[in-house]
């Protein structure tokens, strides 16, 4: 799935990293990185923010997933654990590849929203989810 993605995206030779985490670990994480003591179902760390951000390298960053709500939001979704893992990894990868739903705007968040759909689809031909 994350090839697929990738090279939809044109990032072809580019590399991540993705684990697959419970609850327990995607809160401890939110909560060390991002402040917010919950768990959630993705986070993603980006190799080409901060400090270095800058300097050149195939490696995007980390997409960290958690399976414990990706099961209960497909469950309350009413689509496969498996979609639901595609969708995620997918949403990960628009927020390694630069795109944004929660600091730039109305106008940014309809961008990813539109990508993330066209995607989804792709997945959903090529890759079964």
């Amino acid at each position: 799935m994350a090839e697929t993605i990738l090279s939809a995206l044109g990032y072809h030779d580019s590399e991540l990293s993705v684990a697959i985490v419970g609850d327990r670990s995607i809160r401890r994480i939110n909560r060390e990185y991002l402040g917010k003591d919950r768990p959630t179902n993705v986070i993603s760390f980006s190799m080409r923010e901060g400090e270095f951000g800058d300097l050149p390298s195939p490696l995007l960053g980390d997409v960290v997933i958690s399976a414990d709500t990706a099961a209960r939001e497909a469950e309350e979704g009413g689509m496969s654990f498996h979609a639901r893992l595609g969708f995620l990894l997918l949403h990960g990868i628009l927020h390694l590849t630069g795109y944004d739903h929660e600091r730039s705007g109305e106008a940014e968040a309809r961008r990813m929203g539109r990508k993330e759909r066209e995607l989804f689809r792709l997945l959903e031909r090529e890759c079964l989810v």
